[in-house]
């Protein structure tokens, strides 16, 4: 491996081998999203606790301040929306040479495995792949199921990612599911954990992601189940315990809880 290379895979995954990614890339496709209307305001409060943002380049050079925040994962893919006919018709809207230039440490591209488009995605991921490696920059995959939420089961994740690791995605992030273990056993290359829709408690989200990291995820990809929380700060300092300090569910929902007191006495 490239020095190049290993000096951005060493931004985006801490020296413990694990990794907080933020994504504020939903616009991209859902357009303003609750809690993202102004997302350089979103992230300001979280900024010390994620490790990398992923983010389009268009909210990249709008509202991420250049001297005051982390290493970033552009988003490459797009070219759909969800009022139009089919999330997996993505294309690559964004270059390896633009990538270099807004200094990003990986870029990050969705492949739809078992769509109408499924060929297209994975070449397009292969491609990237091409020219990242020509370059040093590693690419992130990411196993989308566009609104097919039924598609979120072991033997077809664990499938995606293999794909995705087979065609040179440095790393694959994927959702977490029964049997999690199949997935990350037989993938090659360091699997984070995408959040999905937001759930209906925090407990929730902690019990999955700390089974997910005992199973051999290295980190997580949570957006919504952090920024879209009433208590943000709260809920990305308990999983960065989880994730960075090896906590339990119940030590995280804690520290939640602390935090969360602390943020309602500050406000009364």
């Amino acid at each position: 491996m490239d020095w190049g290379m290993k000096n951005r895979l060493a931004r985006l995954v801490q020296p413990d081998g694990h990794c907080i990614f933020l994504p504020i890339d939903h616009g991209y496709f859902q357009g303003p999203t609750t809690k993202l209307e102004k997302p350089g305001e979103t992230i300001k409060p979280l900024l010390p606790y994620f490790d990398a943002l992923f983010v389009t380049r268009g909210v990249l050079r709008s509202a991420i301040d250049p001297e005051n925040t982390k290493p970033i994962i552009l988003r490459v893919s797009g070219g759909t929306s969800v009022v139009g006919k089919d999330l997996s018709h993505e294309g690559l809207t964004t270059s390896v040479k633009e990538a270099l230039r807004l200094n990003a440490s990986g870029v990050g591209i969705s492949v739809f495995v078992g769509s109408e488009h499924e060929r297209e995605s994975l070449l397009n991921l292969a491609k990237l792949v091409d020219e990242g490696e020509e370059y040093g920059l590693p690419v992130m995959a990411v196993t989308a199921v566009g609104k097919e939420m039924e598609k979120r089961e072991a033997r077809y994740l664990a499938l995606c990612c293999r794909i995705a690791a087979e065609l040179g995605a440095r790393i694959v992030k994927t959702y977490w599911c029964e049997g999690f273990e199949k997935v990350v056993n037989g993938c090659p290359v360091p699997v984070v954990i995408a959040g999905g829709p937001k759930v209906d408690t925090e407990l929730e989200v902690f019990n999955f992601v700390y089974d997910g990291m005992e199973k051999g995820a290295i980190g997580v990809n949570l957006g919504r189940n952090i920024w879209q929380h009433d208590y943000p700060v709260a809920m990305v300092k308990a999983l960065r315990a989880i994730i960075h300090e090896n906590a339990s569910p119940k030590q995280a929902h804690d520290i939640f809880r602390k935090e969360r007191e602390k943020a309602v006495k500050a406000l009364a």
